[in-house]
C-alpha cells in the first residue's frame, strides 16, 4: 500500500505554489485564483497541478 504524502504543487494559470495532500477528501482549489488543483477519487486524488516536491515528515 502507497503512503499519502503531501505535495508542493504549481497551479497552471496562476503559478501559484501550495500544499496539497496526495489523497484529498475534498476538492481542492488554487487559493488565488479558484482553479481546480486535485480531485477525490477514493484514493489517491487526481492532480490537475504540476508536482514541484514531494514533502517528507
Amino acid at each position: 500500500m502507497k503512503q499519502s504524502k503531501f505535495l508542493k504543487v504549481k497551479c497552471p494559470d496562476c503559478e501559484n505554489e501550495q500544499i496539497i495532500f496526495s489523497h484529498p477528501s475534498t476538492i481542492v482549489k488554487c487559493t488565488i485564483c479558484g482553479r481546480t488543483l486535485a480531485i477525490p477519487t477514493g484514493g489517491k486524488g487526481d492532480l490537475k497541478a504540476e508536482i514541484v516536491a514531494i514533502l517528507d515528515r
